[in-house]
């Protein structure tokens, strides 16, 4: 099978290093993605939005033979809900990492304090207790070192869906801040930020606890649960 990994924000193809091993183990081709503008930090941000990462994610989904996996990581999720909306017949099953499917018109942060044409990766005090958990002062200290800044566009445009076929694509959300059991509430509840994820006709749940950024703090067991979610043997 191949899978397809999508970073989140200010990450490119090598914050997956970590988590491939599991999937390469098992005889699945994997293929991290850098997306465009997060090629360096030196690389040109100005006009790079958020379709321009559907499409390139859309271009890599074109060029694999078989129906492919998709793995998408915080805004990542975004981004591959947006491919799955463009190719719902080439995706055999998106998995939402920390993240979930954002619906026609959502945006994914258009509150991260932009510079210009990008976003650098804030002060640590700008995110949420729950965000940063497990990330102790070495990851801290790694994660911005390698921190790329993320095209402004990309979190402040609006998503354009438009293929409902993208709803009976199997799905799987893996929730590390918030258990899943959260995520259904919240379903049930018919709260604004899981309407998109309400609407989604096949859908299993995996609970990872650790911070936003599994890739990070529990690398190895990220790449196992994908793994279960591929195989379908979630549990």
């Amino acid at each position: 099978m191949d899978i397809i990994l999508v970073p989140g924000f200010w990450l490119d193809a090598s914050s997956w290093s970590e988590v491939t091993p599991p999937l390469t183990e098992a005889g699945h081709r994997v293929m991290p993605l850098t997306l465009p503008g997060l090629e360096s930090v030196d690389a040109p941000r100005a006009g790079i939005g958020l379709r321009d990462h559907i499409d390139a994610v859309t271009a890599a989904v074109d060029a694999a033979e078989d129906p492919v996996v998709l793995v998408g990581h915080s805004g990542g999720g975004a981004i591959i809900h947006g491919v799955l909306d463009a190719r719902p017949d080439r995706v055999a099953r998106a998995i939402y990492v920390d993240a979930g499917p954002l619906g026609e018109g959502g945006v994914i942060n258009d509150e991260l304090p932009a510079r210009g044409d990008e976003i650098p990766l804030p002060p640590w005090d700008l995110f949420e207790e729950a965000d940063l958990v497990d990330l102790n002062a070495e990851l801290r200290e790694m994660f911005r070192n390698r921190a790329i800044p993320q095209p402004k566009g990309v979190a402040y445009d609006k998503q354009r869906l438009q293929d409902e076929r993208r709803y009976g694509v199997p799905a799987t959300i893996i929730a590390c801040e918030f258990p899943s059991s959260m995520l259904l509430e919240w379903i049930e509840d018919g709260s604004p930020f899981t309407a998109e994820l309400a609407r989604m006709k096949n859908v299993s749940y995996m609970d990872l606890p650790t911070g936003h950024w599994p890739q990070f703090t529990r690398p190895r067991e990220l790449g196992e649960a994908i793994l279960a979610a591929v195989n379908g043997t979630e549990s």
